[in-house]
């Protein structure tokens, strides 16, 4: 194996255990001390999570809705270049994608990227059938390259054989492992797929529990045979190469907080690189337990789940005035789901507890049963003739104003705050359901700098 080797993990249909095969293997690689970096396919802040805490250093997001295929092979490109080897997760199903030429499908990246797929294939239910499902898959799409197949939630030994003889009479496809059904180890779903990582008591052991799963049921490891075992070899995460910001040499760097806990931790890594390579220093800051910096230049409040953490949050008195002491002197702040929510006056969750949070919006907010919002977005800009442009949202809440907002977008695909538009702005804040990418087509990084820079220069609300 060479540094540019790298496998797709998909499967035949979602919820089949390519999260747990993909954590396991990068678990696997990195155990052996081999430098591994992961990847995952769409928009996504949960799996890459795991992922991370699975391989060592920060996973990054492919997305080709929110990027160009030049944006997704150069990123791909560049992170890999620092690994030994490179993991890709991929999401619903092998050839599955919002456009029906499947041109945007993970078989599409994984071909794109020139990574041989591993197809996990959840085998409950069926046996001989098993064999037609990887067969059909085989011949869909023969310029796809397989790397070989991950029998998962096997039951039996005789299941098992039942399904490897009709795959052997069927197929050419290599059997990898063969992981049995348990409980045991597993990571709970939640409403928006799997838990998160930082809700978990101890992740690591989650992963660990994966990990030896899969050592113990499959010849995964097979798969990094070529690659020598440096134990004492640690994964270190590389960030893009830094370069000087645009500004007066003998200016400071802004200062950017980065709101990071159990309650807000929705980030894209490549964006956060991005705001360190034109020279900005973050500063991770818990609204559940820490105060408000006076010193910041600007503020993010990312996505998470405010709701399960709403106590906390209300709580934390001390970090509440201070934001609203900062935000209401121009403080410039991008706010994204979770931390539109705790900007508002209150939030009620299923259960009916309402807790007071910041009330910088003059709204409340009520948790639903069932997704509000839930996949892509489009967004154009109510000021000006820009292009709309692409964004996602995943919530199970909706907001009631005390007043008709200042918006900022209107919705054409998704649906927002209200069906047609998104984006509040109050002060220099600007808080939106929709979770942004930072690309050409949408610098969302760009813009909020020059806002910090505005209120620098001139110390107005924009």
């Amino acid at each position: 194996m060479n540094p540019s080797t790298g496998y797709f993990v998909s499967a035949p249909w979602r919820s089949s255990g390519k999260t747990m095969v993909s954590i396991g293997l990068a678990a696997l690689a990195h155990h052996r001390g081999v430098v591994t970096q992961t990847f995952k396919k769409g928009p996504d802040f949960i799996d890459p999570l795991w992922l991370s805490k699975a391989s060592g250093q920060a996973c990054y997001n492919l997305d080709p809705h929110q990027q160009t295929t030049l944006e997704m092979t150069q990123l791909f490109n560049k992170q890999a270049s620092h690994a030994e080897v490179s993991l890709v997760e991929g999401t619903m199903g092998l050839h599955d994608g919002l456009l029906e030429d499947g041109s945007d499908s993970n078989a599409a990246i994984a071909k794109l990227l020139g990574l041989p797929v591993i197809l996990v294939v959840d085998c409950r239910g069926m046996h001989r059938t098993v064999a037609a499902i990887v067969n059909g898959i085989q011949q869909f799409d023969k310029e796809l390259n397989f790397a070989g197949i991950i029998l998962n939630r096997v039951k039996t030994d005789r299941h098992a054989s039942k399904i490897r003889n009709a795959i052997d009479q069927y197929s050419d496809c290599t059997i990898l492992g063969e992981v049995p059904d348990t409980q045991d180890v597993n990571i709970k779903e939640h409403n928006l797929g799997l838990k998160p990582a930082a809700d978990v008591a101890d992740p690591a052991a989650v992963v660990e529990s994966i990990r030896s799963l899969l050592k113990a049921s499959s010849d995964l490891e097979a798969l990094f045979s070529a690659l020598p075992n440096r134990q004492t070899k640690s994964a270190q995460n590389h960030a893009v190469e830094v370069v000087t910001q645009p500004r007066d040499d003998a200016a400071k760097p802004l200062k950017i907080g980065v709101a990071k806990d159990a309650a807000f931790h929705f980030y894209y890594q490549d964006d956060l690189d991005y705001f360190e390579s034109l020279g900005a220093q973050l500063v991770e800051l818990s609204p559940m337990h820490d105060t408000l910096p006076d010193d910041l230049d600007g503020l993010l409040l990312g996505g998470g789940f405010p709701e399960q953490h709403a106590q906390s949050l209300s709580e934390n008195k001390a970090f509440i005035e201070a934001l609203i002491k900062n935000v209401t002197n121009g403080l410039p702040v991008h706010a994204e789901c979770g931390g539109l929510m705790y900007l508002c006056r209150s939030l009620t969750t299923q259960k009916n507890a309402s807790w007071p949070m910041a009330g910088l919006i003059d709204a409340s907010v009520k948790m639903r049963s069932k997704p509000v919002g839930r996949g892509y977005m489009k967004l154009a800009p109510i000021q000006g003739d820009q292009t709309p442009f692409w964004a996602h949202e995943f919530h199970h809440s909706e907001i009631s104003f005390d007043h008709k907002p200042e918006y900022v977008y209107r919705v054409t695909r998704g649906y927002g705050i209200d069906g047609e538009h998104d984006g509040v702005k109050v002060y220099n804040v600007i808080a939106s359901y929709a979770h942004f990418r930072h690309t050409k087509a949408t610098p969302w990084v760009d813009m909020f700098l020059s806002r910090v820079v505005k209120h620098q220069t001139v110390g107005c609300h924009v």
